[in-house]
């Protein structure tokens, strides 16, 4: 490998070598029209409830993995999502919210994979674990903000509990302390290269979701 490897931090390296993939997904069609408006309240609640089949692998995982040496220490309760999931879905759909509830294929075929991982793989566990949580500190904030104005959800309540983080109060410091787990990852250079090639795969299983989701609300001519 590149001598270079050895001294990039590895947090720098997983967020280069996948900036392709990122974009891909932040740029899909659907993710757009829904952040341009364009899209109704339907097509949010649909995206929630997608959401809400890859964060109970993603935390049906980290319970298994709380003391994995590689994946344990980014199991940290102030980021589980679930139960705020569950609370917006309540308000979008209702208290029978489970009724119906089905995942698409590609977010079934997610799901999985996040799974498969938490089984057989704490380290390409870790690849979802960062493309999912970052990502709710980053860019969800503009979803959350956009959803807030454009379909009247209460600020930072019901129906966008998902992208509010009460327990952390300083998200960048929050997220300066994920990426020194990132660095200091227990993994060697073959081990990390393969968990960066499964964050590409990450964004693109994601990608597929915004793909599937863009069939099921497409604008009108």
């Amino acid at each position: 490998m590149d001598a270079t490897a050895t001294v990039t931090p590895f947090s720098t390296l997983i967020r280069t070598a996948s900036h392709e993939q990122h974009t891909e997904a932040e740029t899909s069609t659907f993710m757009s029209d829904l952040l341009g408006g364009r899209l109704g309240v339907d097509a949010y609640t649909r995206y929630t409830e997608q959401l809400w089949f890859v964060y109970r692998a993603l935390e049906e995982g980290a319970e298994v993995l709380r003391d994995d040496p590689v994946a344990g220490p980014f199991i940290q309760p102030e980021l589980m999502r679930s139960t705020e999931l569950e609370r917006d879905l309540a308000h979008l759909r209702g208290v029978d919210w489970r009724e119906g509830l089905e995942p698409l294929p590609a977010t079934a075929a997610y799901a999985a994979r996040v799974a498969e991982c938490a089984r057989t793989w704490p380290a390409g566990y870790i690849a979802h674990h960062y493309t999912r949580y970052l990502g709710d500190l980053s860019g969800g904030q503009i979803i959350r903000d956009k959803a807030e104005k454009t379909w009247g959800f209460e600020r930072k309540g019901d129906g966008v509990r998902f992208y509010v983080f009460e327990e952390i109060t300083n998200p960048a410091a929050f997220k300066r302390g994920y990426r020194e787990l990132l660095d200091a990852v227990n993994a060697d250079d073959l081990e990390k290269q393969r968990i960066i090639e499964e964050c590409k795969r990450a964004f693109a299983l994601n990608t597929a979701v915004f793909r599937e989701l863009g069939d099921v609300f497409p604008l009108s001519a």
